[in-house]
C-alpha cells in the first residue's frame, strides 16, 4: 500500500510556503512601511475612541477591523486603561511589528467620534484614510464654547423642571452651572488635575446654591439647587463604559476606569460636603427637606424634561443634530419608563435598572440604523435618571447633621449609579438579537458594543 502525500495547502493572503524548501515564512502580507502606515492608523483610531469614553472591547474591534481590512489577518490587540497596543504576527522567519500608543488627553466630543466611525466604515486607501484621521482629529469644535456653556446650563434648566422646581429654580440652576462650567474650562486650561476641578465644582455650585438661599431674594429649595449641580458634574463620569468594560472581560480597564470615577466623584463629594460645612460654621439655617418625589408626577412633563436633559447633554458634548435628537428620544423614554415603574410600586433601585434597559434596548436598536454611535444615546439616555438628589441627601446628613446614615444614603446612590450603567449595558446585549447585519467580528467578542463597526470592511490594500 502506497502511503498517501499529505496536500500542500495553496497560495493565499493567509499563509505562503517555500515549495523547495517546504518552510512556513507565515501570513503574506504589504512591505514594512505599509504595515507600520496601517498600525498608526489603526492606533489612533483606537486613540479617538478611548479618548471620547469608548469601552476596550468597541476600541478592540475596531482596530481589528482596520488592520483586517487593510490585508494584515493576524493582528493582536492589548487595550489596558489608557494604553493600546497593536502586534502584527509575521510568521516563523519575520520578527512581529508592535506598535503602542498612550491616551494622554480625553474629553466628550461626540462628532468627532462619529467622523471616526464614518471613516472606519469608508476608510478609502491607506493614504487618504491617514488624511482623513488628520481632518478628524485636527478639526474644532462644531460649535462654539458658548453654545457647550449655555448647554450645560439648559440641562441644568431641565433637571430642575424634573425634579420639580418652577421656573425661578430653573434660571437659577442653569446661571450658577454656567459658572461652574466657565472656571472649569479655565482651570483645566491651567492644567489643574480633574479632581481638584470636580472638587472646585462642587464647592462652587454648592456655595453659590446656599448663597442664593441665604440673600433671601430668590424663592428657591438649596436642596434642589445644590441636587441639580451635583447631577451635571455627575454627567461627565464614564460609568457605562466602567461597566461595559466588566462584563466585556477587561477587568484591568475596568478597574482603572473604577479607581478614576471613585476619585472625581470623591472629590465632587468633597467639594460639596466643604461648601455645606461651611455654611453650618457661618450661622446658616439649612434643613434638610422632606424627601422629595423621583420625579414629577405626569408622564408626558417627565418625557418632555427628561429628553430636554438628554439633547442638552449631548450638546454640551458636541453631538450633530441628528444625535441631538436620538439622544432627545432616548432620554424622554428613560424618564417616562421610570416614572411609570416606580408608580408601579418598584424601589429606586430597581426602577433605575428597568429604565435604564429600556434605554439601552432603544438606543441600540436605533443609532445602528442611523449610524450614530450608541455610546451618544445611551449616555445622554441615563443622565436625567443620575441619583443627585440622594447624593445630597446622604452628604447633608454626614456634615450637617453628623447622622452615619448619611454614609448608606450614599451607597444607596452608588447603588443607583451602577443599576444604570449595568441597565444600559444589558439593554444594548438585548438588542444585538433584532439588529440586523450582525457580522462574525461582532459575535466574535463577548459583551455589548457601544462604539465602532459591527462587522469588518471589505476593503483591502490596493
Amino acid at each position: 500500500m502506497t502511503q498517501q502525500q499529505p496536500k500542500c495547502p495553496s497560495r493565499s493572503t493567509t499563509e505562503v510556503r517555500n515549495i523547495s524548501t517546504n518552510s512556513l515564512h507565515g501570513p503574506a502580507l504589504p512591505d514594512d512601511t505599509t504595515v507600520h502606515l496601517v498600525l498608526d492608523l489603526a492606533l489612533k483610531i483606537g486613540e479617538v475612541q478611548m479618548a471620547s469614553g469608548a469601552g476596550a472591547a468597541d476600541v478592540t474591534a475596531t482596530i481589528l477591523s482596520v488592520t483586517e481590512s487593510y490585508g494584515l489577518p493576524h493582528t493582536e490587540v492589548d487595550v489596558i486603561y489608557t494604553s493600546i497596543s497593536v502586534s502584527c504576527h509575521r510568521g516563523t522567519e519575520a520578527l512581529p511589528i508592535t506598535s503602542i500608543r498612550v491616551v494622554r488627553q480625553r474629553g466628550l466630543d461626540y462628532t468627532r467620534l462619529a467622523d471616526v466611525e464614518q471613516l472606519v466604515r469608508n476608510p478609502g486607501p491607506i493614504e487618504e484614510a491617514h488624511a482623513r484621521l488628520e481632518d478628524i482629529v485636527n478639526a474644532k469644535h462644531p460649535y462654539p464654547r458658548w453654545v457647550a456653556t449655555a448647554a450645560w446650563g439648559g440641562m441644568a434648566a431641565s433637571v430642575a423642571f424634573l425634579v420639580g422646581g418652577g421656573l425661578v429654580l430653573a434660571l437659577t440652576a442653569a446661571a450658577i452651572t454656567a459658572v461652574v462650567d466657565r472656571v472649569g474650562r479655565l482651570l483645566n486650561r491651567r492644567a489643574l488635575p480633574f479632581f481638584f476641578q470636580q472638587l472646585v465644582g462642587g464647592a462652587l455650585g454648592t456655595g453659590a446654591a446656599l448663597a442664593v438661599y441665604a440673600t433671601g431674594l430668590l424663592p428657591v429649595r438649596p436642596s434642589l439647587l445644590v441636587a441639580v449641580g451635583i447631577v451635571v458634574l455627575l454627567s461627565g463620569l464614564a460609568l457605562v463604559s466602567t461597566v461595559q468594560d466588566a462584563i466585556s472581560g477587561y477587568n484591568v480597564t475596568a478597574a482603572g476606569r473604577t479607581v478614576e470615577t471613585v476619585l472625581l466623584s470623591a472629590g465632587l463629594i468633597a467639594g460639596v460636603a466643604l461648601a455645606i460645612r461651611a455654611a453650618v460654621q457661618f450661622g446658616l439655617d439649612i434643613k434638610l427637606s422632606d424627601p422629595l418625589p423621583a420625579l414629577i408626577s405626569a408622564v408626558p412633563m417627565q418625557f418632555a424634561a427628561g429628553a430636554a436633559t438628554s439633547a442638552f447633554f449631548a450638546l454640551a458634548s458636541y453631538a450633530r443634530p441628528r444625535a441631538l435628537v436620538a439622544a432627545a428620544l432616548s432620554g424622554g423614554i428613560g424618564t417616562a419608563a421610570y416614572g411609570l415603574v416606580t408608580s408601579a410600586g418598584l424601589d429606586a433601585l430597581l426602577a433605575s435598572a428597568v429604565a435604564a434597559a429600556i434605554t439601552g434596548f432603544g438606543g441600540a436598536t436605533l443609532t445602528r440604523r442611523l449610524r450614530i454611535p450608541t455610546l451618544v444615546v445611551v449616555q445622554a439616555g441615563v443622565v436625567p435618571l443620575l441619583p443627585g438628589w440622594t447624593t445630597y441627601r446622604g452628604l447633608f446628613q454626614l456634615t450637617a447633621e453628623g447622622d452615619p446614615a448619611g454614609l448608606s444614603t450614599l451607597v444607596f446612590a452608588s447603588g443607583i449609579a451602577l443599576a444604570l450603567a449595568g441597565g444600559v449595558v444589558f439593554g444594548e446585549y438585548l438588542a444585538q438579537p433584532v439588529r440586523t447585519g450582525l457580522g462574525r467580528l461582532e459575535r466574535k467578542f463577548a459583551g455589548p458594543r457601544l462604539s465602532g463597526p459591527l462587522k469588518p470592511t471589505k476593503r483591502r490594500l490596493e
